[in-house]
Parts: C-alpha cells; sequence; structure tokens
C-alpha cells in the first residue's frame, strides 16, 4: 500500500513532457574553468583593449589584469586559500573590480559588503562570514568601525604606496593553489525571515555557466558596451562585471545612479547593454529618457510589468526578462519580449530555463502538477548554489535532492515562487507562497524587519507587511503593539514612528525601513492563532514618520507640498515633513 500522495495522478506522456521535454537545456560548457580565467583568456587576445571605463578613467584588460595580479599575489602570501572568505567593502571605482578580481584570482570567495549600510548590519555580516581579510578604501573603513576591523588583515585599496606594487604582474596558477571550478566564488548575503541574513555560497562553476548561458542568449561580443549600476553587495553586479570581461567587451562603472546621470552614461559612453530592475527603467521614463536604439536591455530583479515591457521595447534595440533568485546563481529563465504571448497578461512571462538549467512545478507533497496548473518552483542544474554558510538546516530545508534529473547527486532548490506554465511552455510568475517580497528589486524577508523591531524597548509584539498604494508600488508598513510602559513620550504616533525609524536605521539597510508605522492593541489574528494580514488597517496619513505640522509657506513650498502629497498619496504635506520618511524614495524622487 502506498499512500495517496505519492500516486502519480500524471499520464506517461504529460509527466515526460512536464520533466523532459521542457528542460531539455543541456549545453556542453567547460566545467573545469574558474570565472576569472575568461577575463585571463580575453586578456592575452586583447590586452591593448579598454576594458573598464570609470568617469574619465580607461583602463586596458592587460593594465587591469596586472594590478588584479600584484593585488592577488600578495593576498596569497597573506595566507588567502581556496574557499576562504575575503571582504571586500569598497566605493564604486576601478578598485572595485581591481580587488574583486584579485580575490578570485588568489582562490577566495569574495564576501561584498555595501559601505552604504548601517555599521551594525556590516558588522553582523562579518561576524558571519568569518573573514579573516579584508580589502577596503577609506569610505568602507569607515562605515565598518575600527572595532569591527581590529582583529582582521586589512588591505587598503587606496593606498599612496600599496604593500603590492612589486609583486609580479602574471596570472595567479590555479593549480598551484589547488583552486578548482567547485571552490567557492562569493557568498552574497540575502534577507533572513528569522532576522539574520543568509550567506549564499556560490561556486565558480554555477556562475561559469550562467556567463556562458547568457553570452548565448545575449550575442554579447567585444563591441559592446555594458553599464554596470547594481551595488556590489548584490549577485548581479558580479554579472554586471564578469560578463563583458569575459568576451572582451567594455564595462562601464557608474559612479551614481540617478536618472540623469543613467541618461548621461547611456548617452556619452554609447551603451549596448544595460541590465535594471522594472523600477530604475521605469524612473528612466519618468525622468524624459527617450530610449537608445542600439541598446539591448536586460530586466530583472522583479516583476516586470506589461505595459513598461510594451513602453520600454518599442525604445530599444532588444528586451528581454530574466528571473533568478540569488541561490540559483543570478538567473535561472529568460524570456525575449518580442516573442508572441498568446494572450494579454498583466505582467511579462519569466520564459524558459537558461542552458544547463532544469525547472519543476511541484504540488505540497513535491509530486509535479498538471500543465497549467500551479505549483511551487524549483530549480535544478548547474546554477545550484553550495547551500547557505553556517545554516546546515536551513541548507538542508530549501536544498534538496532532485529525484527527476536523472543524474547521481543532482539537487534543486525549494524557491518558494509560485508559477504556472502557459500554453506555449512559457513560465508565468504568480508571487510567493510565503512572507517575503520584493520591493523596487530588493529581497526582503518582513519577519527579519519585525524582528528587529521587537529589540526595541517599547515594542512588545509587531508585524510588517507590503501595501501597494494607488499606482501599485509596494511600500513597507510596521504594525507594532507598545509594550505598557508608565508616560513614555516616544509611544505616542509621531514620537514612536521617529524612534521606531531612528531604531532600525541603525540596523538595517534604508530599504528595509518601513515607509509607515501602524501603532495597535494587539495584533489580529486568525482562529488558528496566525497572524491575520487581511485584518490590518491600511495605514493613513499619520502612521508615516511625520514631523508636527506646519503648513508650506510661499508658493515654492506650496507647490513642492502639493507635489510630494499627489506622489505619496497622503492628504497633507508639512514644511517639515521628511520626503523619505513619508514614504519616498530615490527612485520616486526623479
Amino acid at each position: 500500500d502506498r499512500p495517496v500522495r505519492e500516486l502519480d495522478i500524471l499520464p506517461a506522456e504529460e509527466r515526460s513532457y512536464l520533466l523532459e521535454e521542457l528542460n531539455r537545456t543541456e549545453a556542453d560548457y567547460p566545467s573545469d574553468l574558474c570565472v576569472h580565467e575568461l577575463f585571463e583568456a580575453q586578456v592575452r587576445r586583447a590586452p591593448d583593449a579598454v576594458a573598464l571605463v570609470f568617469e574619465e578613467q580607461s583602463i586596458s584588460y592587460g593594465a587591469l589584469n596586472a594590478d588584479a595580479n600584484r593585488l592577488a599575489h600578495h593576498l596569497i602570501e597573506l595566507g588567502v586559500r581556496p574557499d576562504q572568505p575575503v571582504a571586500i567593502c569598497v566605493e564604486r571605482s576601478p578598485a572595485m573590480v581591481v580587488g574583486l578580481l584579485a580575490i578570485l584570482k588568489a582562490g577566495g570567495a569574495y564576501v561584498p559588503l555595501d559601505p552604504a549600510y548601517p555599521s551594525e548590519r556590516l558588522r553582523q555580516l562579518l561576524d558571519d562570514a568569518g573573514p579573516r581579510r579584508l580589502l577596503c578604501d577609506a569610505t568602507g573603513r569607515a562605515a565598518l568601525g575600527a572595532e569591527a576591523i581590529a582583529d582582521l588583515s586589512v588591505v587598503d585599496l587606496n593606498a599612496a604606496t600599496p604593500a603590492w606594487a612589486d609583486q609580479s604582474a602574471d596570472d595567479p596558477d590555479p593549480h598551484a593553489l589547488g583552486l578548482t571550478a567547485r571552490h567557492l566564488a562569493y557568498v552574497i548575503y540575502t534577507s533572513g525571515s528569522t532576522g539574520t541574513p543568509k550567506g549564499v555560497m556560490v561556486e565558480h562553476a554555477s556562475v561559469l555557466n550562467v556567463l556562458r548561458a547568457l553570452l548565448d542568449v545575449s550575442g554579447l561580443t567585444e563591441r559592446d558596451s555594458l553599464l554596470a549600476i547594481t551595488t556590489i553587495s548584490f549577485d548581479i553586479a558580479g554579472l554586471e562585471l564578469c560578463l563583458p570581461l569575459a568576451v572582451g567587451a567594455k564595462v562601464v562603472v557608474a559612479h551614481g545612479t540617478s536618472a540623469i546621470g543613467l541618461q548621461r552614461y547611456l548617452s556619452h559612453q554609447k551603451i549596448t547593454v544595460m541590465q535594471a530592475t522594472p523600477a530604475a527603467w521605469r524612473m528612466l521614463f519618468d525622468a524624459g529618457w527617450e530610449g537608445a536604439p542600439d541598446l539591448s536591455a536586460l530586466c530583472g530583479g522583479e516583476a516586470l510589468p506589461s505595459e513598461l515591457a510594451s513602453n520600454l521595447g518599442r525604445r530599444v534595440k532588444s528586451l528581454r526578462n530574466l528571473y533568478g533568485p540569488t541561490e540559483t546563481t543570478i538567473w535561472a529563465t529568460t524570456f525575449p519580449t518580442d516573442t508572441r504571448i498568446e494572450a494579454p497578461h498583466r505582467y511579462v512571462p519569466i520564459g524558459r530555463p537558461i542552458a544547463n538549467t532544469r525547472i519543476y512545478l511541484l504540488d505540497g507533497h513535491g509530486q509535479p502538477v498538471p500543465f497549467g496548473a500551479v505549483g511551487e518552483l524549483y530549480i535544478g542544474g548547474a546554477g545550484v548554489a553550495r547551500g547557505y554558510l553556517n545554516r546546515p538546516d536551513l541548507t538542508a530545508e530549501r536544498f534538496l535532492a532532485d529525484p527527476f534529473s536523472g543524474k547521481a547527486g543532482a539537487r534543486m532548490y525549494r524557491s518558494g515562487d509560485l508559477a504556472r506554465y502557459l500554453p506555449d511552455g512559457n513560465l508565468e510568475f504568480l508571487g510567493r507562497n510565503d512572507d517575503q517580497v520584493k520591493i523596487r528589486g530588493f529581497r526582503i524577508e518582513p519577519g527579519e524587519i519585525a524582528a528587529r523591531l521587537l529589540e526595541h524597548e517599547l515594542v512588545g509584539d509587531a508585524a510588517v507587511v507590503a501595501h501597494a498604494d494607488a499606482a501599485g508600488d509596494k511600500r513597507l508598513v510596521a504594525y507594532v503593539v507598545v509594550k505598557m510602559t508608565d508616560g513614555s513620550a516616544e509611544a505616542d504616533g509621531a514620537g514612536l514612528a521617529a524612534s521606531l525609524r531612528a531604531h532600525l536605521g541603525g540596523l538595517l539597510p534604508d530599504y528595509m525601513v518601513p515607509s509607515a508605522f501602524v501603532r495597535l492593541e494587539a495584533l489580529p489574528l486568525t482562529v488558528n492563532g496566525k497572524l491575520d494580514r487581511k485584518a490590518l488597517p491600511v495605514p493613513d496619513d499619520d502612521a508615516y514618520a511625520r514631523r508636527a505640522y506646519e503648513a508650506p509657506q510661499g508658493e515654492i513650498e506650496t507647490l513642492l507640498a502639493g507635489i510630494w502629497a499627489e506622489l505619496l498619496g497622503v492628504e497633507r504635506v508639512g514644511r517639515h515633513d521628511n520626503f523619505f520618511e513619508l514614504g519616498g524614495h530615490s527612485l520616486l524622487a526623479v
């Protein structure tokens, strides 16, 4: 006898189509190379070609490689070995690229830290990753603080006379280092539902596969110029740097990402490839960008609205929608938007798996759902990460044996995303089966924010959810139950919101700080004792962290207050209110 849940309800033909036909993605890519070896091959091919542009500075492939090699040999002398984490906390600059390449060449796994993060957040990541060596500049050193780096071997990338200046400019020998494609390339941290960020361990072989796959589908060549705009702490940043350098193209590192600045880069640097979130593309349009006929646009990080895709697709050479979690190495599926969609959809499909990648839509018992039915998206293949650093229990929960691939040792990642197959075999993304949200491309676990709120002395209970405004933009809203205290001035609406905002601002990146704070007597619960999200009230104006109201004065203040009120969807804006505390963000500011 077998449990009913183990019975296969699918006809053999449909099961074969779902598991095999839709996953015929095998590609014969070299599997024994490391990421930086693709770059080194281009150095040998065209050492004088421009590899990197930053502001007015241009660096050739040969010069970039020599700088990275000298630093790599220095790191090797400091004791860097394969699989060892090496932290890097720097501003966007050529030194950032040199540092990343040097860590890879030395055999280390880079752990990127954004110097814009709060010091407490950076220290939390350092404590978890446990690197013994840190590459930084003055900004990174200041962001981390002296106490956090006291026990680390610090390499100052801005040193006037670097200790590695006299090191060899030759490529380190990976064989002599014992470095293989199965060693780690990087550890990237994502938001964690329990309040602790998760470090995703990704190997060279996985990065190499996504690079090869995207080179195949994008047609990127040595004649292209790619604009790199993503912060170093996200895996997409590594792709923006490694993809062009793997094929001999030019990478232009943007110093800032304002709409005006991006337009300047796109036109002055003759950019032919750029990847960005839907929010960033919309920001460009809102700022008056008219498009670029020679630009290949890549879009990912959150669902791509069909109306935005239509608008963008008309103004660029090509547009490709991409999907993938950090745990399966940047991108797992791709959809060219010139593909005919049989029926209109609110969002563009996420397409089909890239090379050497397998997609399964499974039910709650791990069995394939019928074609067209909604299932949880599991991802197998070459891109599956090694797991979470220092989190064996969570690794075992999310990274599972792949029973469908037929390959010994194959694994798959349980994404928590919901999807279904469209009639043409493309995948349609349908959201999450848990609380995780994406806002402006940032992956956020509301539970992590709630856990941090509970550390505040006034908070007895808390929940964080994402609310969509009238324009469809998502904003984080925190619901808090205040502890019974005697006469705390902070417990009123405005004072509480300001106190909680300041508390979270010192612990979390700004994109994780809620726009509104709602005080409740108790969190609403379902009959099963779980949070009743449907019963949470929609925040009113007073829920936003605002100052005591004072009417705007003069023509300019009145005009700006009216614009803010319209953008933010609030009734009134006072002269002392803060745009960002009211729920604004840099993209909306445009």
